[in-house]
């Protein structure tokens, strides 16, 4: 029988449309258990590659034959040679075309909203790592935000537009993946900004993006309202967009809250993190669109694929903004906290300009999920 091939996203469709889908990981037990490609109707069968060398007899019986079947591995050719066999042995499979590497590089665009006088926010949904970009377009010119560095999605999409981009922001230093912010810039001629309390050791020039800083796209005077956030790092700052969404980094998340301790700081900085979310936060309209820079989850995805949610409904439900006692507070966010993003340290050296590894190096460095949540 024929192999298959699907496309990551394709894999994606399934994942939103919540339809069923039987996931072969040939990988090791290791890298599968610490990150795989999860949906609601999604099941999963680990057996390392090199336990199906002498053939796939011993597994058959698991396969299903009633629903999709997927192989996946870390770069696709191991894939493929479990799937030819499958083939051979009369199951109708497909293998990941490009791998868990390409299911970690998947952009998908989701249109959020509509702001006033005919402007637009998009979002872009990095699928396999968890991590939320921004969009934001007006009368012909765009701000990019929390842009990954598969730089070309955000220059191609505002092409498309029609829209130049202006200004790129990054809401904080980024510690679990590497930003596309400034090669956006460069390529675009545009504003790289970058909050200062977070760039006291960047080897390069930007603008500082300092509380009540308002910088305006296009002529219908849209504007991106810096507000000063600190806790998950020293320098976090939020975005109120056009009076209707909050951009929260990684602050605030839909299930969950930022963890102060990716920069060696958790004793010093849960403070800030406390003052934020229950004082500055809740200064804030409810009615605003919580846009935040990662998810933990996908049950946190909306039926369009997106990650959204009114603030007045986090404050209701989310746990980590309903801890009265301050000493528990303290616990959740200093104990006990999940292993930290890989590479991470490397991550911010690339983020702050101090080492340029290439790009297969940029891979390895960002292999596995977000990390950046406890709850």
């Amino acid at each position: 029988m024929t192999v298959n091939v699907m496309t990551s996203k394709d894999v994606t469709k399934k994942l939103i449309q919540k339809e069923e889908l039987y996931i072969l990981d040939v990988r090791n037990e290791s890298d599968f258990n610490d990150w795989k490609i999860e949906g609601v109707s999604f099941e999963h069968l680990n057996v390392p590659y090199f336990e199906l060398l002498d053939g796939v007899d011993e597994i058959i019986e698991k396969i299903p034959t009633n629903k999709d079947v997927l192989v996946v591995c870390a770069k696709e050719g191991s894939s493929v040679m479990v799937a030819e066999m499958l083939s051979d042995a009369g199951l109708n499979v497909s293998y990941l075309k490009g791998g868990m590497k390409a299911w970690s590089e998947h952009l998908e665009l989701v249109k959020v909203g509509d702001l006033k006088d005919g402007g637009e926010i998009y979002q872009f949904v990095r699928i396999g790592k968890g991590c939320l970009s921004y969009l934001v377009v007006s009368n012909g010119e765009a701000a990019v935000i929390d842009a990954t560095r598969m730089t070309d999605i955000f220059l191609n999409f505002a092409e498309r537009l029609g829209a130049k981009i202006t200004h790129v922001l990054d809401t904080h230093l980024h510690a679990d993946h590497i930003s596309g912010g400034r090669t956006i810039a460069e390529k675009a001629g545009a504003t790289y900004w970058l909050p200062p309390k977070d760039a006291t050791e960047v080897m390069f020039d930007y603008e500082p993006l300092e509380d009540g800083k308002v910088i305006t796209i296009g002529n219908t005077m849209i504007d991106i309202s810096a507000l000063y956030s600190p806790g998950h790092t020293i320098g976090s700052t939020s975005f109120v967009v056009d009076k209707r969404f909050l951009l929260s980094g990684d602050i605030l998340f839909i299930d969950s809250i930022g963890r102060p301790d990716l920069a060696g700081k958790a004793e010093d900085w849960v403070g800030e993190l406390r003052n934020t979310l229950y004082n500055r936060y809740r200064e804030l309209s409810d009615e605003l669109i919580v846009l935040p820079a990662h998810f933990m989850m996908i049950d946190e995805l909306n039926d369009d694929g997106s990650v959204s949610e009114k603030l007045g409904s986090l404050f209701k439900n989310n746990h980590g903004l309903n801890i009265e006692d301050e000493t528990e507070f303290r616990k959740l966010v200093t104990e006990n906290l999940p292993p930290q993003p890989n590479a991470y340290q490397e991550i911010r050296e690339t983020n702050m300009g101090k080492i340029n590894p290439d790009l297969d190096k940029q891979r390895e460095m960002e292999i596995g999920p977000n990390r950046c949540a406890v709850r």
